[in-house]
């Protein structure tokens, strides 16, 4: 179950959850108030009061913490542990956030006690709905019924989608073999095409076939297709299937009349010019908060490496529609860490990286001189990462559609950096370019604004740092 905004599919479990925990975060605040300050508190919930402004602003930021932790994504598969610790993290930026609001807006403060308490009632209550919640959508009345037509290389794809996390909002109900295919699929839920499809989708109570011939040129049911679709059946290719379930284009199974005729890949001006609105306001407040960080990585580097070490590193990449520009970072690496001429994939561990490298890298802060380059108009804020321009040469004579992520400029974070690690590879140059392709079909301003927020998880948590 899903819907689509702005061009972002949001699963209807998680909009539910979201509700849900924003409305105990809510009655968090009333409830520590009652505790604290007595009942006489719950009389300030009505508009004449503050108390339901100080309810809401927590809720808000309580949400949006969760949602910077990755709390709300699907590919979240941190384990009970790493939930328990990214909700104690989100709502701890909540009470930092209104604490810093009390400080511009006396009228809604509240006192440390009532704030404390709906801080450790807000944690134990999210945690508590979280895993009733796990519970209640592993049931199967909870999730769309899908039928598989085909049986054979194409769809056996969909066995890829193993974890229980992968399958939470639909149930495979079966594989129907056709014409053509050579069957792979699983044979417990292997099934013979009937003499009437739309009378069996009806009997099975189907809400979702998902066409996944290996060979349409042979028996393809155009007709009860349709009958399905009018039916009310929602019939997809698998492709699309799986881009919605997935957030990646998967290139084994996409053909190029896919990414000519189907949605997406659409730009309005307007998206422009908001998008550059958006890069330069987001990088001018980042420099802002960041500037304290960027002075001591100065000052570390120079300590480490001495007075007349360089600071900056640039290097050549490649940008939109291809054209070359030199990215800034703060030098993580020793000077003499590549001999000219041979470009070097980064590795795990990676002798190269000084300690103060390893410690920027790790925290982000190396990637911070990049907002510069956001500002000169040669990356935007959100976008795939640029590559080097030996690297680039080589995987686009060996990864079909590499050239497409050049369509947009390159980002300081992007759609693949949250849901792959650190790529250095040409297999994981194939796997993140199907998110780089995915968020380039999808783009927008609240994709890119979610990307950003998101990008908080990745910077806390160490997720993908070499």
């Amino acid at each position: 179950m899903s819907i689509r905004l702005f061009k972002f599919h949001l699963k209807v479990p998680i909009l539910l959850l979201a509700g849900i925990e924003a409305a105990l975060f809510y009655f968090a605040v009333f409830f520590a108030a009652a505790l604290v300050q007595g009942p006489h508190a719950a009389a300030e919930a009505t508009p004449g009061g503050k108390l339901w402004l100080t309810a809401v602003l927590f809720a808000v930021t309580a949400v949006a913490g969760l949602f910077a932790m990755g709390l709300y994504a699907t590919r979240q598969r941190s384990g009970r542990t790493g939930m328990a610790l990214r909700v104690v993290a989100g709502i701890l930026f909540a009470a930092a956030a209104c604490a810093l609001v009390f400080y511009l807006l006396p009228v809604v403060k509240v006192g440390p006690e009532v704030l404390g308490l709906a801080v450790a009632v807000a944690v134990a209550s999210s945690v508590i709905v979280r895993l009733l919640f796990e519970r209640v959508l592993d049931q199967d009345i909870f999730k769309r019924r899908v039928l598989v037509f085909g049986a054979g290389h194409r769809a056996a794809s969909l066995m890829q989608l193993r974890r229980r996390v992968d399958q939470r909002g639909f149930k495979l109900v079966a594989f129907m073999a056709t014409e053509g295919d050579t069957v792979s699929a699983p044979a417990d839920r292997l099934t013979l095409r009937p003499k009437d499809l739309y009378a069996w989708a009806l009997e099975h109570e189907i809400d979702e076939v998902v066409v996944a011939m290996d060979d349409r040129r042979q028996g393809f049911p155009m007709h009860e297709l349709l009958e399905c679709r009018i039916a009310g059946i929602d019939v997809l290719e698998l492709p699309t299937f799986l881009e919605r379930e997935t957030g990646k284009v998967r290139l084994d199974v996409t053909s190029p009349s896919w990414f000519i005729f189907g949605e997406g890949f659409r730009v309005s001006p307007l998206q422009l010019v908001l998008s550059r609105a958006f890069d330069i306001l987001s990088s001018l407040a980042l420099l802002v908060v960041a500037s304290p960080f960027m002075v001591l990585a100065v000052l570390a580097i120079k300590l480490e490496d001495g007075a007349a070490a360089p600071v900056l590193y640039r290097q050549r990449r490649v940008g939109q529609h291809g054209e070359i520009f030199d990215v800034l970072k703060f030098r993580s690496m020793r000077v003499d860490a590549e001999r000219p001429g041979q470009a070097q994939w980064a590795v795990t561990n990676d002798p190269r990286v000084t300690r103060v490298g390893a410690f920027i890298r790790k925290t982000r802060i190396d990637e911070l001189p990049q907002l510069f380059n956001v500002l000169r108009g040669d990356m935007s804020f959100v976008g795939p990462r640029p590559e080097r321009p030996e690297f680039v040469e080589q995987l686009e004579q060996v990864i079909p559609y590499y050239h497409e992520r050049h369509s947009v400029k390159p980002g300081i974070t992007g759609w693949a950096q949250l849901c792959y690690p650190y790529g250095a590879s040409e297999k994981d140059a194939f796997e993140k370019l199907q998110y780089d392709l995915y968020y380039v079909k999808n783009r927008s301003l609240v994709f890119d604004f979610a990307i950003l927020v998101q990008t908080v998880e990745v910077v806390l948590w160490g997720k993908g740092a070499r």
